[in-house]
Parts: structure tokens; sequence; C-alpha cells
């Protein structure tokens, strides 16, 4: 069986995701938690990670960010 293609592009891990928006862990998530910053999709476990998209959207205004849209 083929595997379907990952509608939201490439999946990154958290590793990424700090090298990407130069921020801690700690501050990552404390801004998900605050509704500031993309919240993660869960892979299965305890394993998580973002979209691309959606971690370049934050990028582009990260003051002005909104999950909500």
């Amino acid at each position: 069986m083929a595997s379907q293609p990952n509608p939201c592009g490439r999946l990154m891990r958290i590793r990424d995701v700090i090298h990407q928006t130069s921020l801690s862990q700690a501050t990552i998530y404390r801004k998900i938690a605050a509704g500031l910053f993309p919240r993660p999709r869960q892979l299965g476990g305890s394993r998580v990670a973002w979209s691309e998209a959606d971690i370049e959207a934050w990028k582009a205004d990260p003051t002005g960010w909104s999950g909500s849209g």
C-alpha cells in the first residue's frame, strides 16, 4: 500500500522548529499554551511534529499570528 501525501507539507520535529525559530523548547510550549504559536500534530504515542507551512506562517508574522485561520 502506498503512503498518502501529507497535505500540510513537510513535518518538522522540535529540534527543527527550535533551529528555524531560535526559540527554546520551553518558550515554544509556553507560546502554544497562550495560543501564540502553531500546535504540533500528533504522530503516535508521544511523538509530535509541526507542519512546515504553519511554522513559515508564524515566522512571516510572529506577533500577528493567529491559529484561528
